[in-house]
Parts: structure tokens; C-alpha cells; sequence
């Protein structure tokens, strides 16, 4: 989990970057409330979905608002100083509209805002709940060009603040990537001719959810490929799908703690692989190499991206690798930075990323390997310790 003093920290660095005539600010995107505060709802529970309002003060308390089912549902105890709660249900009445038991919940703080400047996060805020609060009394856009008025559009702070991971953050990644690392090791023991895409599934959910010690989201491509269907992705099939010789199965998923998380890949040769597959899989392994070497604070995005593109350029197989080279991960997937050719994203000390070199070609079939790593003033440390290999 985020620890407080975490929190507290990116709540500085947030004050910091908003204008000083800024008195208050409301948070209301989930991730962001988890962010400064580190409220999470559990999104296997009965309150998935649901979420509160955070609302700070400068030099002031930390308030959070919802109602008493979302409250209750938090991970964790969140590091805040009061809180603004609405009885939705107490297993008595019939409960009423949850929405508007947030907007009560706001509403009881609208009015200590009175006559002070201050900031929603209007890309999150629901219609209803701005509709509290008197218009003259904050700062927003929400239709403004990337990078105008970058003071005033509290979300695009929120954004760019969160490039930078914390220790907490990184500690609760590691714990994404070590379950990560399981389920990735359990599929090289069960990869064989006749298991199904759904019983890899099950396997390597089972690994990870072990490593983890605690209940985990997993979602991502557990999927084979072949000379057919080079390039094919997502859940396993309803018809349970059985792998066949000359398959690759591509493990490419992520495991999420608290809304943080892994994402990394491997492809599994299904049988011995053709001369052609062990070719691309050699370039994949390359990019990768002068993906790396290239990873430091300060490069742009795009430069990785040309290196990892170098070895499919210079073996004349430029179109085999077709997407990005990897990109930024954290409380979303992907965030920046985008390795891709005309990114205009730089690569900062904390920023975590992806290294994600695929191939894909018709009659051969398709593959992807991919790492994270924790970009650093000197270069990288690599996070993911799975083992890459094709059998």
C-alpha cells in the first residue's frame, strides 16, 4: 500500500505546482484520490465502481467524502484528517440515488468554501456535484490545447505529477512485477501441445495470485499465435482454444495491487521453433538490448524508440514490427512516456516503463518480449526478472 508519508509528500509537490491564490483543491478521479490519500476501493467488492471526493486545504485539513458503503470498502486506512460521510444504507431503508448521497456528502463542505479561490478536477467531476458549488468560486478548463495553462487544469497537473514514482510506489510495483515473475515462470512448466489457452489462464493466475499473497486484478493477452494469426490478443477464448505444435503463445499481462501495476511478456514456442521464428525472436532480443542502452533521464522518448526499431531497420524488416517500443505504467495503462517515433515526451528520473519489441509475420507467425524498468539519472533498474527465452 502508499504510505503516508508518500501522501503527504506528493500533496507538497501538488501545492507547489498550483498558483498561490489557490486555496483549495478537489480531487475527484479515483486514482488521483488513492494517489494523495491512499483510499482505494476494492474493485472486487460490492462497491466497485463507487468512489469518494477529496478535498484539500492549503495549509488546511484533508477531507474525504462518500458515503458509508464506500467507505467501508476502502483497502486501506487512507491518510486524511476528516471525513464528510452520508448514510447511503444502514439495513433498515431503502436506500436511495448513490450519487447524490456523494453530492450530499459534498455539499455539507460546499458551503466552508465560500468566498475562496480553488480548483476541480473537472475531467472527473460529475455535472451534479459542480452544480454545489458557485461557478465564481473556482478555476477550470477542461477544452484546453496539451500544455496551455497548465495551472489552471488541475488534472493535467495531477498527470504530469504522477510520472515521477515515489518509493512507495515503486515498493508497491515491485509486488505487481513479483507476482508477475510467478505466473510467468508456472507457464514455462505447463506450455505443452493439447493444454488450452484458458487452462494457461487459470494456471498462471493461480501463480501470481500466490505470489502476491493477496487478492490481485489480472488482465491482459493470454493468446497463441500462428502462421494464420500472426497478431491476436486478449482473454482466452470461450471455445477453450488448444495450443498446437508451431503455436506461440504470447503471456504479455499485468498483475494490479491497489490500482498499480506489472505488465510484461514472453512468448512460448509451442514444439521446436522454425529457423524463420527463431530469426524474429533473435531482432526482438536485440531491440531490446539497444532499447536499453539508450534508457536514461533526460532521452527523449522517441530516441529509445529508434534503437528498438534499429535492428528490424538494418535487417531490412522494418514493417514485422508494427506498434510501439514500450510506454509508461503506473496508475494507468499505458501513461506516458510513449516510445513511439513522434512522441514529444523526455524520459524523467522515476518515470517506470515498458521495453516492448514485437514481431509479426504472416505465415511465420507473431511474438513479443517486454520488461519494465525504473528509469534512473544513470540509466535503469530493471524490474521484471522473468526469464525470456522461446522453450
Amino acid at each position: 500500500m502508499l504510505t503516508q508519508e508518500g501522501c503527504l509528500a506528493r500533496r507538497q509537490r501538488l501545492w507547489e505546482m498550483v498558483p498561490d491564490h489557490i486555496d483549495w483543491l478537489l480531487i475527484s478521479d479515483p486514482r488521483h484520490v488513492q494517489y494523495l490519500s491512499n483510499f482505494w476501493v476494492q474493485p472486487l467488492c460490492f462497491s466497485s465502481g463507487e468512489r469518494a471526493l477529496l478535498l484539500l486545504e492549503r495549509d488546511g485539513p484533508a477531507t474525504l467524502m462518500a458515503d458509508n458503503f464506500t467507505f467501508r470498502s476502502a483497502v486501506h486506512e487512507p491518510y486524511i484528517n476528516r471525513t464528510s460521510l452520508v448514510t447511503w444504507y444502514d439495513h433498515k431503508h431503502s436506500v436511495s440515488n448513490r450519487d447524490h448521497a456523494l453530492f450530499k456528502a459534498l455539499s455539507d463542505v460546499a458551503s466552508h468554501l465560500q468566498g475562496r479561490s480553488g480548483l476541480l478536477e473537472a475531467e472527473w467531476l460529475p455535472t451534479g456535484a459542480a452544480a454545489l458549488l458557485n461557478p465564481e468560486l473556482y478555476e477550470f478548463s477542461s477544452h484546453q490545447e496539451p500544455g496551455a495553462f497548465p495551472f489552471v487544469d488541475l488534472g493535467s497537473i495531477l498527470r504530469l505529477l504522477r510520472r515521477r514514482k515515489d518509493p512507495d510506489e515503486i515498493a508497491l510495483m515491485k509486488q505487481c512485477m513479483v507476482a508477475g515473475n510467478a505466473g510467468q515462470a508456472r507457464l514455462f512448466e505447463i506450455a505443452e501441445e493439447g493444454i488450452t489457452e484458458f487452462a494457461i489462464y487459470r494456471e498462471v493466475q493461480k501463480a501470481a495470485l500466490e505470489a502476491a499473497g493477496r487478492p490481485a486484478l489480472i488482465y491482459g493477452d493470454f493468446r497463441a499465435c500462428h502462421a494464420a494469426d500472426p497478431k491476436t490478443g486478449g482473454l482466452p477464448a470461450d471455445e477453450g482454444r488448444k495450443l498446437q505444435k508451431g503455436d506461440l503463445f504470447i503471456l504479455d499481462y499485468s498483475v494490479m495491487l491497489d490500482g498499480y501495476r506489472s505488465d510484461f511478456t514472453n512468448t512460448v514456442s509451442i514444439g521446436k521453433p522454425s529457423s524463420q521464428v527463431e530469426e524474429l525472436f533473435a531482432l526482438c532480443q536485440s531491440a531490446m538490448k539497444y532499447g536499453e542502452a539508450k534508457i536514461r533521464a533526460g532521452v527523449s522518448a522517441a530516441d529509445v524508440y529508434h534503437a528498438v526499431a534499429k535492428p528490424f531497420v538494418d535487417a531490412g524488416k522494418p514493417e514485422v514490427f508494427p506498434h510501439h517500443a514500450g510506454h509508461g505504467i503506473g496508475l494507468a495503462h499505458p501513461e506516458p512516456p510513449i516510445l513511439v517515433p513522434l512522441s514529444s515526451d523526455t524520459l524523467e528520473a522515476g518515470n517506470v516503463i515498458t521495453l516492448e519489441p514485437g514481431a509479426y509475420v504472416d505465415g511465420v507467425g507473431g511474438m513479443r518480449i517486454e520488461h519494465n524498468y525504473l528509469v534512473t539519472t544513470e540509466g535503469f533498474d530493471r524490474l521484471s526478472k522473468h526469464e525470456i527465452r522461446l522453450n
